[in-house]
């Protein structure tokens, strides 16, 4: 039933990103304490000869994360311990940077060399039938998502370049739909772009191992999308014998794709995570402001750095003179791209 679930989680694991995971503040005495661990032990009366009173303890204060901690400021002696707030749209960046640590480690040691040795073993046209094969049976899920966001016009023109690769394209191998006289390109859509369609915020940001970079309502809605077409035509696509082979060829064939963008940023980017989550996130902004604008720019909550790399792209681009569907496996920004709200 799924059709390429580990594909993003172990390719996106090297992606680029720009965000740092939160960190607490270091731990400092004050000079209080200092001067007393210096002075010698008082004696008292009262006490057994060879007695000392014993030296009081520091107490810790703790701030609740925010911009500024609430609360009487700290006594001289006490040890502040400070912590950074959550950042917007990744309050779990410190779990999200540990599993994209863990995956990308699984993916320069396995997924990185057998992709390598994939690509070698087979010719780019076999490889390309292969990925045209899968991504047709993605179509049907196009379909059912442009008629529940009301757009029956792009709604046809799925259902017609799935019938036009299954039959004359040889059940979707050779894509003949995308060309002339047909002109009719593979289109992104799915079930995670009709919530976030409706106005469904997109919640956390999350990097999940098979899943990769994603967020609570993506991951619900790309389950969703892998389940779909196996549930509705039944044998072979809902069984192991089909779905496994089909998911490992998937991902091989993403990683393949996605080789020169992961040896770049493995070399150029300090902090992988963040220009990974980032990375990510600038992309499904820009799908969905092309599909539904008037919602997409409510229905994420993101990080501050993905909204000033959008704000310097929008400033940057020209106006587009015409809005469209992002195609297949597309990922550039369409010339301006609105920036998202402050």
């Amino acid at each position: 039933m799924i059709l390429a679930a580990p594909a993003l989680a172990l390719v996106m694991a090297a992606a680029p990103v720009d965000a740092s995971p939160v960190t607490t503040g270091p731990v400092t005495t004050g000079p209080a304490t200092t001067a007393a661990s210096q002075s010698p032990a008082v004696s008292d009366p009262a006490l057994a000869p060879g007695q000392t009173v014993p030296e009081p303890q520091p107490t810790v204060v703790v701030p609740q994360p925010g911009p500024t901690p609430s609360g009487p400021p700290a006594a001289q002696g006490d040890i502040v311990v400070s912590g950074n707030a959550a950042i917007p749209g990744d309050p779990l960046a410190t779990a999200n940077a540990k599993s994209y640590a863990v995956i990308q480690g699984i993916d320069r040691a396995v997924v990185g060399p057998v992709a390598r040795a994939y690509e070698r073993a087979l010719p780019e046209p076999v490889r390309d039938g292969l990925g045209n094969f899968l991504t047709n049976l993605r179509e049907p899920v196009v379909f059912v998502n442009f008629m529940l966001q009301l757009k029956p016009g792009k709604a046809l023109r799925t259902a017609g370049r799935f019938a036009v690769n299954s039959i004359l394209g040889v059940a979707g191998v050779i894509d003949v739909a995308k060309r002339k006289p047909f002109n009719l390109p593979s289109k992104l859509n799915g079930f995670e772009d009709t919530f976030a369609c409706y106005g469904i915020g997109s919640g956390p940001y999350l990097f999940l191992p098979l899943i990769g970079p994603t967020t609570l309502r993506d991951v619900i809605g790309v389950t969703m999308d892998r389940a779909f077409f196996p549930f509705v035509a039944g044998k072979p696509f809902n069984k192991p014998y089909y779905a496994l082979p089909a998911a490992v060829i998937d991902t091989l064939n993403v990683r393949v794709e996605m080789e020169a963008d992961l040896q770049r940023i493995r070399e150029e980017t300090n902090d992988p995570y963040t220009a990974s989550r980032d990375l990510y996130l600038k992309q499904r902004y820009r799908h969905l402001m092309e599909l539904c604008p008037k919602r997409a720019a409510k229905a994420f909550t993101l990080p501050a750095s993905v909204k000033a790399g959008l704000k310097s792209e929008a400033t940057a681009l020209p106006p587009r003179s015409g809005a469209g569907d992002h195609p297949q496996g597309g990922g550039g920004a369409p010339a301006g791209t609105p920036a998202p709200p402050q």
